[in-house]
C-alpha cells in the first residue's frame, strides 16, 4: 500500500468534475469546486484524513488506490489536482 496526498487547488478548479468519475471519493462541494470526501465511495470504506480551505483541498491516503487518484488528476483539464507520494 502506498502513503499518498491529492491535492486540489480551488484556484484552478473551474467544476468541470471530470474527477467524479475517476474516483468517487472526489464530490461537489458547497462552492461548487471539487473537494475530496472519504465516505462519498459507495463501495470502498476508506480512511483519509481531509483539510479544506479557502484555497485547497489536501487528503492523505494509506491505501492501495493511488493510480484511481491519478486517473482524476490526469482527467482534470485545468490541472488543478496533484497526486504524490508521501514518505514517512
Amino acid at each position: 500500500m502506498s502513503r499518498y496526498e491529492l491535492t486540489v487547488e480551488k484556484d484552478a478548479c473551474d467544476g468541470i468534475f471530470a474527477c467524479l468519475t475517476r474516483d468517487p471519493r472526489f464530490v461537489e462541494g458547497a462552492d461548487g469546486l471539487a473537494t475530496i470526501d472519504p465516505d462519498a465511495d459507495p463501495i470502498y470504506d476508506c480512511d483519509g484524513d481531509v483539510v479544506d480551505t479557502a484555497e485547497r483541498v489536501v487528503a492523505t491516503f494509506d491505501d492501495d488506490r493511488i493510480d484511481e487518484a491519478r486517473q482524476a488528476a490526469a482527467a482534470c483539464p485545468t490541472d488543478a489536482i496533484a497526486v504524490r507520494e508521501v514518505n514517512e
